[in-house]
């Protein structure tokens, strides 16, 4: 039963935006980064992407087809009313929110104005055991019981000519550092394969702190600049249980410039806050 979703689709695309006319290639672009909880606040998430108007959007925990999202494909009805264009990469299959006829899903997904291409899977080696059925529990949602595994969803953005390739991660919630490092690690080994003019965006939800310790060491050592470089707030909201974390991050490498970095704080449609920085390209 594991090796189900090895089987499946796991990328899904769409085109929506709309054809223009470009005499001049942009000078910069907006990038925005968000975990948003599966889509469960869909109008908010709307009203504010609408309102921001990114140029490429990295968005974690998209449903598709599941009964808590009333059955939407969120990242589609996402790109649909922004006319943008998607990708989207399916990490989990959500045992307690389909059917074996109408299985639901749970992943990545990024969206750009421009055309999208060469997308890609990356399934890390390394995972977490907790999602996994097991025989004595009930398919019912508080147990959450999954298939698949955490993944970074590779695609490139052509602006204009400009390629830039992002990488969409999503490290496991469940585990320590230790596991999370290594699922990064995984991630930054394959960004080797393109050169150092290569324009790279490697952002998402880390589950962790990677201003310092191991990850910043390996995130450093691939020649990746921090786009939030001294001006890092918590991107998650504070609760009863905790208080807020710096766990979702934006990175660069390449001829880009990253200015104007933005934690959108005053927004409460997820249980993570978006961020948005400008990016101009050198």
């Amino acid at each position: 039963m594991p090796e189900a979703v090895t089987s499946m689709q796991e990328i899904e695309t769409g085109d929506f935006a709309t054809w223009r006319w470009v005499l001049c290639p942009p000078s910069s672009i907006r990038v925005l980064n968000w975990n948003i909880n599966r889509g469960l606040q869909l109008p908010r998430i709307l009203d504010f992407l609408a309102d921001a108007k990114p140029d490429v959007i990295l968005l974690q925990e998209s449903d598709l087809n599941a009964r808590r999202t009333h059955h939407l494909n969120i990242a589609r009805k996402i790109s649909q009313n922004l006319q943008m264009n998607y990708v989207f990469g399916r990490e989990f299959q959500e045992l307690t929110q389909g059917s074996r006829a109408s299985p639901a899903y749970h992943g990545q997904a990024t969206l750009s104005r421009w055309p999208l291409s060469n997308s890609r899977i990356i399934r890390f080696k390394r995972q977490s055991n907790f999602w996994r059925p097991h025989w004595f529990l009930p398919e019912i949602d508080p147990f959450q019981e999954r298939l698949g595994g955490r993944i970074a969803l590779v695609t490139d953005t052509n602006i204009a000519g400009k390629m830039v390739t992002t990488y969409n991660l999503h490290l496991e919630s469940r585990g320590d550092d230790g596991l999370r490092c290594a699922q990064l690690s995984e991630a930054l080994g394959d960004a080797r394969r393109y050169d150092s003019n290569a324009r790279i965006v490697f952002a998402g939800d880390f589950n962790l702190d990677a201003s310092g310790g191991p990850a910043a060491s390996a995130i450093d050592r691939a020649q990746f600049q921090d786009a939030f470089t001294n001006r890092h707030a918590r991107t998650t909201p504070h609760s009863f249980l905790e208080q807020g974390r710096t766990i979702d991050w934006i990175f660069t490498r390449g001829p880009i410039r990253a200015v104007e970095p933005q934690v959108h704080v005053s927004i409460s449609a997820s249980d993570h806050y978006p961020l948005s920085v400008t990016l101009a390209f050198a």
